[in-house]
């Protein structure tokens, strides 16, 4: 098998807004809400990077260059027609893209054909008949 590459998982932490545990408009139970919003005003303690706060999104939380683009080990390139598809290197995934149910369930037929490995395949149950 090629060489597998994977992100090294590590313990992240949940970017919330600033103050997300007094109000549930902010993410306080609400997963929808549970966005980052960078801290905003003169006085902000998170902005200002004081001591306690929560940790904010930053360069060094990205994953390393070498095992950007990989899903599941697997490199992913995106396609949205047959003649995409086409382009896509042996070893390599699909990622098929906003496209309709005629055109995926074609994209799909041909990847299974080429044997390429589909990583978003989602699939309503009418479609997947």
């Amino acid at each position: 098998m090629a060489n597998i590459k994977t992100t090294t998982k590590r313990k992240k932490p949940k970017f919330l807004r600033v103050e997300s545990h007094k109000k549930i408009k902010l993410g306080k139970g609400v997963k929808k809400n549970q966005k980052w919003h960078s801290a905003i005003g003169r006085h902000n303690k998170l902005r200002l990077g004081r001591k306690g706060r929560i940790q904010t999104p930053k360069v060094g939380w990205g994953a390393s260059g070498s095992t950007k683009g990989f899903v599941a080990g697997i490199e992913a390139v995106r396609v949205e027609n047959l003649k995409e598809l086409a382009n896509v290197k042996k070893g390599s995934g699909i990622i098929v893209g906003k496209v309709g149910a005629r055109k995926k369930l074609s994209i799909l037929e041909k990847a299974k054909e080429m044997g390429v490995k589909v990583l978003n395949r989602y699939m309503k149950k009418e479609e997947a008949k």
